[in-house]
């Protein structure tokens, strides 16, 4: 249970538009506030065909999106988890596109107090989908107001203090909620027990890559060559979020040359450069990493924090942002004793091979 003022939660939502799905629920004083456009909202899908790429993703949650309107249902829980940029809000809003629901988006560090979580609760109207980015990083009272929420549509709450406390069960709507997150080995195996589907997103392959920069050169109205496209899609790192944003780099290079034609590889090749993206996908801070192990330290092993503090970085963002990509590639190895450079990183960056390299 959770103890929270008298009058949390006690004021009902105005009515919602009915043209937006999409609801900034953090904003709980405007029930009306749309979550506002930007230029990535207008790239996104809005249904499961227009999604490319995680088709056993969209087939699993394609037949119980199918088997819970046919039971008039609500959608069962659902949690993906995956590296950042692979489309989990994205396909929070599909879902709730598909069930004709709204879509209320949140994250874990803006709900804080009680109240906060309180106050998205009560609000929820039948069958709507509540999205909830970082749901690792939720608080253990915020958690605990979720369990029975979650699995018996009820909240549990102590109203006020001391000899005038008393405890109220409020009954829920038919909800579905939808939790993100890049780290679900952080979650507690009670919330992660009470999602009925657990999906994990995956890197993507190299057509689903082009085919998505295909799609949003269209929504930009951009001309594109086949070669151009190819490569966008193999300098970004597998994630369609970076494949947008790359692709918009591109866009303003194209713009100040004054091209009104087709884009080419070349150009693609000058915008990417300039943005010191290579041929790989690594950036100036993947590249960063590398040539420290390499310059000060002979390729390894170090530390994750030696490193961290080298680089002037977080260790976290180290760790979740710039490593695994590395890893992915075969350019970085962990060990117990620390990160090194393998013979392909060495490769990469021109350095000679050491008899000592990982392979």
């Amino acid at each position: 249970m959770a103890i929270v003022s008298s009058n949390a939660g006690s004021s009902k939502g105005a009515p919602r538009p009915k043209p937006s799905r999409v609801v900034d629920a953090t904003r709980q004083q405007d029930e009306s506030a749309e979550l506002s456009a930007t230029k990535e909202d207008g790239l996104r899908p809005r249904c499961l065909d227009d999604y490319i790429g995680q088709r056993e993703l969209k087939q699993v949650l394609g037949i119980a999106i199918q088997a819970a309107m046919g039971r008039g249902e609500a959608l069962d829980h659902v949690l993906l988890y995956g590296p950042p940029g692979l489309g989990k809000t994205t396909m929070a809003m599909v879902l709730a596109e598909e069930l004709g629901v709204a879509c209320r988006i949140t994250s874990a560090p803006a709900l804080e107090r009680p109240r906060d979580i309180v106050g998205l609760l009560v609000n929820l109207q039948p069958k709507e989908v509540l999205f909830i980015d970082e749901i690792h990083r939720l608080t253990r009272v915020a958690e605990e107001l979720l369990y029975p929420a979650m699995e018996d549509r009820r909240l549990d709450l102590t109203v006020g203090k001391g000899s005038t406390a008393r405890t109220r069960a409020l009954e829920l709507p038919p909800f579905t909620l939808v939790g993100a997150t890049t780290r679900a080995g952080a979650l507690s195996s009670p919330l992660r027990d009470r999602f009925g589907l657990i999906q994990r997103l995956e890197f993507y392959g190299q057509d689903d890559l082009q085919a998505i920069v295909m799609r949003a050169a269209g929504l930009l109205a951009l001309q594109l060559s086949p070669e151009a496209c190819a490569e966008i899609a193999r300098r970004c790192r597998g994630t369609p979020r970076i494949a947008n944003r790359l692709l918009r780099r591109v866009r303003d290079v194209a713009c100040v040359r004054d091209v009104s034609g087709c884009i080419d590889v070349q150009l693609v090749d000058e915008a990417l450069t300039l943005h010191r993206v290579d041929g790989k996908g690594l950036d100036a801070s993947d590249r960063r990493l590398l040539e420290l192990l390499l310059q000060s330290h002979g390729g390894g092993p170090v530390g994750l924090d030696t490193l961290a503090a080298a680089l002037g970085e977080d260790p976290t963002t180290l760790e979740a942002v710039v490593e695994p990509y590395l890893l992915q590639l075969g350019f970085l190895q962990r060990t117990p004793r620390g990160r090194v450079v393998t013979a392909a990183g060495r490769g990469h960056l021109g350095w000679p091979a050491d008899e000592g390299d990982a392979a």
